[in-house]
Order: C-alpha cells, then sequence, then structure tokens
C-alpha cells in the first residue's frame, strides 16, 4: 500500500519540528499539571480552592449559549477529575483564541464585509424563487456579511482530480493576481505543477500569494518552504505557526481551501494540494473529493475571505491598505470613500463599465446547448441561477457552517443528503436530520468505508444509531476514503466546501462553503451523489439494531470525549 505524506511524512524537517512541538507542549502540560497536583498535597486549601473554582466553571458552562454536548462533556469532567478538569479548561476550554486575535480579525472584517455588493434585489429574486432558498440565503446575508449573487457561472467538480486541472489551466492564463489558500500544501509533485505555473506568471508580472495552514501542512513540508517558495517571486505566509509553548489559538486552524484568479474566477471545494487528493498516492483506497469552479460577480466573496486571513493573520506582517486592485466589481464609491478621498463618478462608472463588460462577454461565451431553454435572457438567468460563497469564523459564536446544514434538512420536502469524512455532531444537527426523517425526508448521510484516522472513525459510527432509529439512512463509502463536504436538498439547492460535520469544523475551523441554487450544478450534484451511493454499502439496518453491550459502552465513551476531539 502506498505512503503519503499524511500518514508517514517523508519531509524528514517537517516530522522533527513536529514531533519536537509536540513533545514540548505535552512536558509544558505535564509540569503545570504535577504543580498543581503538589500544590494540593502540601496545602489542602489550595485542593479545595481548586474544587470551588471547578464548580464556579461548571455553573458558567451551564448558563452560557454553547450546545448542550459541549456543556456536558466539560461539566463532567470538571466534576469527576477536578484538578485535571479545572486545568484544562483553563488551557482551552475558556478561550480558544485570545483577545488579540478576535480584535484584528474584527477590524480587518469591518473594512472588507461591506465593500461587498449588497445585492437585495438578487436576494429578493432568490425568496421569490422559492421561500426556502430565500431564508438560508437571508440566513448567510445577515450572520456572515456574504450576499448572493447571480451573473456567476459555477461548475461542480466530482472528482478533485478534474478541479485541479481545470485550476492549472485558468492559472496559466492569470492577468493581475493569483491568491491561494490551503490547509495542506504537500511538497510534491502535485504542488510543484501549480508552483511552477506561478512562477511562469510572478515573471508576467502578476501578483501571486499562497497562504497555508502551519499545522495542516506540518508533515508535508520542512522548515524552509516559505524562503524557497519566496525565491519564485512569490508572497507566501503561514497561518498560526505551530510551535513550542502553550498557544491557546492553536486549537483554532484555518481549514479553507480557496484560490482567486484576477478576482473573475474562483475554485474551492475539499481538496488540499496533496497527492493523495489527484491520486497521485492512494493510502486508504480510491480518494473521494470534490470542489466548485466559480466564474463572475460571486468571485469577490471568495476575494474577500482570503485577504481577510492575508491581513489578519499577523500584526508583524506588511499589510494591504487598499483593496480596489483586487475587488473590480466591488462598491467602487465605498472604497474611495474609507480612503478618505472625494467620490469622483467618473471613477465609479470605470468600475462599473469594467464589470459590466466583463460580465457581457462571459454571458456570450454560454452555448445554447448548454442552456436549459434557448438564447433568451431567461435562459441565461436560468443557467446561472445564485450564487453565494461564504465563510465561518471561530472568532465569532455563530456558527454558520453548522446552521446552513441544519436549515437544509429543516426545509426539505423531498430529500436531504449529506456528504463528509467524520460524523461527529450536536445533538440539535442530530435531531435536525432525525426530525426531517421523521417528517418523510429522505435524510441520507454519506461516510467513508476505509477510515484515515480509526479512533474517529469508530467515532463517527457511534452517532449511528441515534440517526437511523429515527429513520436517517447511512451509507458507508466502500472504494475509499470520502473526504467531500457537501449537501442538497430537493433539487433546489446544493453547498460544496471545506465544512465536515464534526465539532472541528463547526466550531473551532476557519472554514468556507458555498451555497448554489437552481442551476445546473444543482443537478451535476444530485447525479454525482447518486453515483456514489451505488458505491456505497447501506450500514441503516445493522447500526439501527444489532449493538453489543460492549459496543454501545465504548461509543458511549467516544460520544462523551467529542466535543473535545
Amino acid at each position: 500500500m502506498d505512503k503519503t505524506q499524511e500518514t508517514q511524512a517523508s519531509v524528514k524537517n517537517g516530522v522533527s519540528r513536529m514531533i519536537f512541538a509536540i513533545l514540548s507542549i505535552l512536558i509544558e502540560v505535564l509540569v503545570i499539571l504535577l504543580l498543581f497536583i503538589y500544590m494540593q498535597q502540601k496545602a489542602t486549601w489550595i485542593y479545595s480552592l481548586i474544587r470551588i473554582l471547578g464548580l464556579l466553571f461548571v455553573l458558567r458552562i451551564y448558563g452560557n449559549h454553547k450546545t448542550a454536548s459541549i456543556r456536558m462533556t466539560w461539566m463532567l469532567v470538571i466534576l469527576l477529575l477536578p484538578i485535571f478538569g479545572t486545568f484544562f479548561y483553563l488551557l482551552i476550554g475558556l478561550n480558544g483564541h485570545s483577545l488579540k486575535m478576535r480584535k484584528r480579525y474584527e477590524d480587518i472584517d469591518k473594512i472588507l464585509l461591506p465593500m461587498l455588493p449588497k445585492n437585495d434585489d438578487v436576494a429578493e429574486k432568490a425568496r421569490k424563487k422559492d421561500g426556502r432558498l430565500g431564508g438560508i440565503v437571508d440566513y448567510i446575508r445577515r450572520q456572515s456579511g456574504y450576499p448572493v449573487y447571480q451573473n456567476t457561472q459555477i461548475t461542480y467538480f466530482d472528482d478533485a482530480l478534474k478541479g485541479f486541472e481545470a485550476q492549472k489551466k485558468d492559472l496559466a492564463k492569470a492577468e493581475k493576481f493569483i491568491f491561494m489558500e490551503y490547509h495542506a500544501i504537500e511538497d510534491a509533485s502535485c504542488w510543484h505543477e501549480i508552483r511552477d505555473i506561478l512562477a511562469e506568471r510572478v515573471k508576467a508580472g502578476v501578483e501571486v500569494r499562497v497562504f497555508y495552514d502551519d499545522m495542516g501542512s506540518l508533515g508535508f513540508i520542512n522548515m524552509d518552504f516559505v524562503k524557497r517558495t519566496e525565491e519564485y517571486g512569490i508572497l507566501c505566509r503561514v497561518f498560526n505557526p505551530f510551535a513550542p509553548g502553550l498557544n491557546l489559538f492553536l486549537n483554532n486552524r484555518d481549514h479553507r481551501k480557496i484560490t482567486v484568479i484576477d478576482g473573475k474566477v474562483g475554485f474551492t471545494g475539499g481538496y488540499n494540494l496533496a497527492e493523495e487528493y489527484f491520486h497521485r498516492t492512494e493510502p486508504f483506497g480510491f480518494w473521494k473529493d470534490t470542489g466548485v469552479r466559480i466564474e463572475g460577480d460571486a468571485v469577490q466573496s471568495l476575494t474577500v475571505t482570503f485577504l481577510e486571513m492575508w491581513n489578519a493573520v499577523s500584526d508583524n506582517d506588511k499589510n494591504d491598505r487598499d483593496f480596489r486592485n483586487y475587488l473590480v466589481a466591488s462598491n467602487a464609491r465605498y472604497v474611495i470613500e474609507k480612503q478618505g478621498r472625494q467620490v469622483d463618478e467618473k471613477v465609479v462608472e470605470l468600475f462599473e463599465k469594467e464589470k459590466e463588460e466583463y460580465f457581457g462577454r462571459m454571458k456570450e461565451a454560454i452555448q445554447p446547448s448548454e442552456m436549459y431553454l434557448a438564447d433568451t435572457q431567461a435562459a441565461v438567468g436560468r443557467h446561472l441561477g445564485f450564487v453565494q460563497p461564504y465563510a465561518d469564523s471561530p472568532m465569532d459564536d455563530i456558527h454558520v457552517g453548522e446552521d446552513v446544514y441544519i436549515s437544509m434538512a429543516e426545509c426539505a420536502q423531498k430529500y436531504a443528503w449529506f456528504i463528509t469524512p467524520y460524523l461527529i455532531i450536536t445533538d440539535e444537527m442530530c435531531h435536525a436530520f432525525s426530525l426531517a426523517a421523521r417528517r418523510g425526508v429522505d435524510v441520507r448521510i454519506i461516510t467513508p468505508g476505509v477510515p484515515d484516522k480509526k479512533i474517529v472513525y469508530s467515532l463517527t459510527r457511534s452517532y449511528y444509531n441515534n440517526l437511523t432509529r429515527n429513520g436517517v439512512r447511512i451509507f458507508e463509502f466502500t472504494p475509499g476514503f470520502c473526504h467531500a463536504k457537501m449537501s442538497i436538498a430537493d433539487d433546489l439547492m446544493a453547498t460544496c466546501g471545506t465544512i465536515n460535520l464534526d465539532y472541528r469544523s463547526l466550531y473551532h475551523h476557519f472554514e468556507n462553503g458555498c451555497l448554489y441554487a437552481d442551476c445546473d450544478a444543482v443537478m451535476a450534484t444530485k447525479k454525482d451523489f447518486e453515483e456514489t451511493f451505488a458505491q456505497c454499502e447501506e450500514v441503516t439496518e445493522k447500526y439501527t439494531t444489532g449493538r453489543g453491550a460492549f459496543m454501545r459502552f465504548s461509543q458511549m465513551l467516544l460520544r462523551l470525549a467529542a466535543p473535545l476531539m
């Protein structure tokens, strides 16, 4: 069986750094914990103080607004293991990120998000098309600040390799700028192909930026990756470097996958820039992943999402002060006012003219054979439909990714299908899926048939019984590991992005997704779901009944620890 750097890293320096950092953190945690225990033995009043502090934490947890699943776990850990539980809660439970980081993200969002068009007219069209669609669109607009668009063509890829090949072609055509943000980059053949294209574009005068998560890429690359990348003229930044020492922000990772080309073409989906996503190696059987290509107005939301991370990740870097070069279709008047300059209506007209000319060319390029109807404006509108890229951040208490998935199930009348590599969900999501199934909706969830992490795989299966006994159908993808993160409801709307159905994605990571509706891509997504079901084993009946006492007990323990993973 082939190995990749996700399972056995071949980059020696990266692995050594990871091992050293993990050991350093564990030693630091152990020393602090031993200090707690020593103080307890030497002074009983300290133990009493810890118990009182733990009790106060339990009361605080009970009264907060987090999901009951998370609250119950923390309460039990603190009550059963006062010293360890209190210390652990102080370490990561009170705050997964620093106030300083939260402030940086709030400041940049106050600048970037208002630069996006409101598109109230498009939202109204979505409401008129279907009230259920309009409800989700309005939720995303209000809670995340990302509008819904038309004037956008979206293409669905049922295999990450197809997205990768399309991505390389579009990257080679870049004229102004390229932004790439990925959870994991592997310093191997796939990345080298992209890097060579980026280097060639740099020589042609294109501005290129690459941004990656250090934890996600730790086993993929060595310590001088940034330096070697910048030797090609590519600007490169790292999200939250993994280093020895306790770091309250370490629990929050950048799990987003975004490519933006000239602000006109964008890619997102479940795949990282690593070998196994494109079948160069297959350590877990066939790797199932998906993505979308977006061309048109909606790309500016992906641009804003990238610029948010690039400008908020560190206060030591030189950040952008002028975003006009990257948001050509944005509200020009707002951009000019933000710079403290007087609005020149001629400049505004130039922005709008460039926007209209671009979309005119794009619509002319659409072949009539690809449309539902022929050669009418209505046909163009139907083909393009509605597209709404959005982002989710752990810097606030709004869980957009989870709420969109729950809304897909709640509004479905015929079917709601989901695919996820990990199924570790809250009671609220479990209840929403179960209630939809009890209403008669065909609710199905696809999970991997081959695990990449055995403990997480067992934890995923521990959720099956609660779902299947209420009518939810569970399918396991037998050819290998499915890494796709998608949903679809009633032939009307679908989502594709980076958001797993697990606590990490829903509560701790920076994520992004894309809602699309009333377009060809929805039906392409449905077709892929149907073909994927045919490659799955349905395990609904097996987990509805037939669990032994030992399995029930072990799954109960795993479920208890789930919110802490």
